[in-house]
């Protein structure tokens, strides 16, 4: 025991109930502001996404991780799962902390400029020099019903409807692959998914589930993750992806979109915002994470993976975010080019496949690959993505202000947070 300079004892650290001792480690109190792995996380969800697409892109191989992991899912998959985890978590606590409108307006700038500049710069400047390579000509190019224009305009809000530009690409080993079809950025898929988790966010917000019955958003993701279970058990098999029991629906704006996906990574996206919500009961324990890390490895390699592995990796993307060393804390902090590499690599990967880079070798073709990708993912940031983002103070009509009780008008201190993307 110890005093204090008016005598009142106080318990050494060791002398401190255990539970009290486990409650100090818990997502609340290790996570303290930008200090955090989120970005370097991030990064490598998004170099694994170009990583894995190496080998279908450029060479007609099945995806990485596919076979091992017995048809349920392979890395750039994972990666993509991993993501949403991650977006679940820092847009709720965006939304809890801002207005709705300053939150659509914060979500906007950090999709949409960078998605815009992605698709003219693929319309306008790759494929143009594409159709010059794979034709000689440019003649019929810049009309036609699947030209660049409407590459442009069907693809603005996010969601996908039209993937190709011409007949351009349509000879590469992917094109070849799925019918001789032109993709041009096939990696712009789950965008249309982020979206529509955003503004079922942006809904939970206005509605103050957020603050006064966050109960709801884990009952929400009970309920998804249930039919995510019930995919998986149909027909009793462990391995293999789920069964398709869902027709598509047409969303305003966003165009097709996959109920199976949706449910999929919706679950995924309340499972972080319900560790985001619950914060204060999410134990930091290197236990559990060794626990979810068999878990996870045992579910990808045995079986059952979208039933023990989704909870799985979801801990243990926050587990690590909040382990990770200082020094890799340091990635993401400043220059954030995960969104960059993520909607550019699957272009640079086709234009190398046409180009016969492919021809060079795996390694050479990668290698190449993840380069190009990763400079324009820096251009990108630097000359629009960080640009946008400094509208994010804009003045805006303020929805947030609420009546709050005597107790947080003064002292009251706002928690520190990394933000969304």
């Amino acid at each position: 025991m110890s005093t204090t300079a008016g005598g009142r004892a106080i318990p050494h650290a060791r002398e401190v109930p255990a539970i009290e001792r486990h409650q100090r480690y818990t997502l609340e109190t290790e996570w303290h502001g930008r200090d955090n792995g989120i970005g370097a996380l991030r990064l490598l969800l998004a170099l694994a996404v170009v990583f894995d697409h190496a080998g279908s892109l450029g060479f007609g191989w099945e995806d990485l991780g596919t076979t091992v992991f017995h048809g349920q899912t392979n890395i750039g998959t994972l990666a993509v799962y991993g993501f949403f985890v991650i977006s679940g978590l820092l847009i709720t606590r965006s939304a809890r902390r801002t207005g709705v409108v300053r939150f659509a307006w914060h979500r906007a700038l950090r999709i949409l400029p960078g998605l815009w500049v992605c698709l003219l710069v693929t319309a306008f400047v790759v494929a143009p020099l594409v159709a010059l390579y794979e034709r000689g000509t440019l003649a019929g190019f810049w009309g036609g019903p699947k030209g660049p224009m409407q590459y442009v305009t069907g693809n603005w809000f996010t969601g996908v409807r039209q993937y190709g530009i011409h007949d351009l690409l349509a000879d590469t080993p992917w094109g070849r692959q799925i019918g001789g079809t032109s993709v041009f950025d096939g990696a712009l898929w789950s965008l249309i998914y982020e979206t529509t988790c955003y503004a079922a966010v942006a809904v939970l917000a206005v509605t103050a589930v957020l603050r006064r019955a966050r109960w709801l958003v884990p009952a929400l993701a009970g309920v998804l993750f249930g039919f995510v279970v019930a995919d998986q058990l149909r027909g009793w098999i462990p391995t293999g992806p789920p069964s398709e029991y869902y027709s598509a629906v047409v969303l305003p704006l966003l165009g097709t979109v996959s109920v199976q996906w949706l449910i999929h990574l919706g679950a995924l996206f309340l499972m972080g915002a319900t560790i985001e919500l619950y914060r204060e009961r999410v134990p930091i324990s290197d236990e559990l994470a060794a626990v979810c890390t068999v878990a996870l490895a045992a579910s990808l390699l045995l079986g059952g993976f979208f039933v023990a592995g989704f909870p799985a990796l979801a801990y243990l993307l926050v587990w690590a975010a909040v382990r990770m060393p200082r020094r890799l804390r340091r990635i993401g902090a400043t220059d954030d080019y995960s969104y960059g590499i993520y909607i550019y690599g699957f272009v640079v990967q086709q234009v190398l496949a046409t180009l016969g880079v492919s021809a060079w070798g795996y390694a050479a073709y990668t290698s190449i690959s993840l380069a190009l990708t990763v400079a324009l993912a820096a251009v990108s940031w630097h000359l629009v993505e960080r640009r946008a983002l400094t509208l994010k103070d804009l003045r805006l009509p303020d929805t947030s202000r609420r009546r709050r009780s005597p107790r947080h008008r003064a002292g009251s201190v706002a928690p520190r947070s990394s933000g969304g993307r």
